[in-house]
């Protein structure tokens, strides 16, 4: 069986971990840059694949890239990709903070491309993680297994998978082919016909539901669209200059020796800043959408508001929506062909983490300043989350905003505490 060992690995190679690959090859010893692997179950990188639609954007300055807070003379900048690819002139002149998404794609596939000494290995997916005991009583190293049967032992774990797709419980019995989440979008789409009539209903009020919901209604010009949301209407992102400055990386140390009352408040109020709005741009789109088709009486794109999915079951060839309107309380039904859910994130830990965290003994799930894991003091053995921990370190955590910094600290902290590596006894490579 396939076995390797090394000093640092970091499961995903999404941004957080790019950046962390990055932090490694510009601070860390060669001897371990060198032995640091970044694993994704993808065969290519990419940024939320799912909705990479060519005209979406970032809603983030092209300066919260993966290094430029940490290190602004370094290398693997988002200025310095341009540049390398021959747009920097353009970018320059489009006036713009935000770069498209799939620019920011191509940027995290050039800096994987990049790296000096750091691996990043694609196709590799983690399906479980032991904790391993060289040492009588004591937790020193993590075996990841890997789904080829493959395994990889190492003394330092990063998990930067991000979150689980959040698919509320009236829509898990339905049928897989009728249900698409936004993170599956772009793959489960590709194949709808244009010259065919749907009845598409979207599910969700924030940014993501009103891509998927504008991209349908485009790309299928016969088709029915009908956005449902809980919320009055949709809304526009709160992004003052003032509420801005609590998504700076030095804001991380206020939010996370705050209370916990403060801390749920903060994240309270932040919610509109990032997950319950859309961007304007997006908000005009669609109105004028909606607007047109009024004024045609052509009308294919509706939104029906504060109303919640009871149930959704199959009725023959249709889907059935039950929905309760939450102002009079009365029933309806909606009937379509497909449902498309931009309804987020589980808010729990990944699978990966809760199942490790059961193997070790940690009935809560917490974290320290440096984005360790606290663990018992019988495990030596490192385990840093990324990504995953707004409750501790504020709402920019699962963004673009701290992953320079962030990595830079992870890094450090590694650093400060690598021991000389040991291999894993002969048993497990027989295993």
């Amino acid at each position: 069986m396939n076995h390797q060992e090394v000093e640092l690995l970091a499961v995903g190679a999404g941004p957080s971990n790019l950046a962390l690959a990055v932090a490694v090859d510009e601070m860390a010893p060669k001897n371990f840059s060198q032995s640091t692997l970044l694993i994704e179950r993808h065969h290519d990188i990419a940024w939320q694949r799912g909705m990479l639609l060519p005209w979406t954007q970032s809603q983030v300055s092209f300066l919260k890239d993966l290094v430029t807070l940490r290190n602004p003379r370094s290398e693997f900048s988002f200025v310095n990709y341009l540049h390398s690819v021959g747009r920097l002139d353009a970018f320059v002149n489009l006036g713009s903070f935000t770069p498209y998404r799939a620019e920011i794609s191509g940027y995290l596939r050039w800096v994987a491309r990049s790296l000096r000494s750091v691996r990043v290995e694609t196709g590799r997916t983690c399906v479980g993680i032991e904790p391993i005991s060289r040492r009588v009583g004591e937790v020193d190293s993590w075996l990841v297994r890997l789904a080829d049967g493959s395994t990889i032992g190492t003394p330092n774990l990063v998990i930067g998978t991000g979150r689980d797709p959040h698919v509320p419980g009236p829509f898990c019995d339905l049928p897989s082919d009728r249900v698409i989440h936004s993170t599956d979008y772009s793959e489960r789409t590709v194949d709808l016909d244009p010259s065919q009539y749907y009845r598409i209903a979207v599910i969700g009020g924030a940014q993501s539901a009103a891509e998927m919901l504008w991209e349908t209604h485009q790309r299928l010009p016969l088709a029915d669209c009908t956005m449902v949301m809980r919320s009055i209407g949709l809304n526009a992102y709160e992004s003052s200059k003032f509420t801005n400055e609590l998504y700076f990386p030095s804001f991380t140390d206020e939010f996370f020796d705050a209370n916990p009352a403060v801390r749920q408040q903060l994240l309270a109020e932040m919610r509109r800043t990032n997950y319950s709005g859309l961007s304007p741009a997006m908000l005009d789109t669609l109105y004028r959408q909606v607007y047109l088709e009024r004024l045609t009486g052509k009308e294919r794109l509706r939104m029906i508001t504060m109303a919640e999915v009871r149930s959704a079951d199959m009725d023959g060839d249709d889907v059935v929506l039950s929905l309760a309107d939450r102002k009079t309380r009365q029933t309806g039904e909606l009937r379509c062909d497909l449902v498309m859910l931009g309804t987020g994130f589980v808010p729990s830990m990944p699978r990966l983490v809760r199942e490790l965290a059961d193997q070790i003994g940690i009935p809560t799930i917490e974290v320290r300043r440096c984005y360790q894991l606290t663990t018992p003091p019988s495990v030596t053995a490192r385990c840093y989350l990324q990504g995953v921990n707004e409750d501790s370190h504020g709402i920019a955590d699962s963004l673009l905003s701290v992953l320079g910094t962030r990595a830079g600290e992870i890094v450090a902290d590694v650093l400060a505490h690598r021991t000389a590596p040991t291999r894993l006894p002969a048993l497990v490579n027989g295993r």
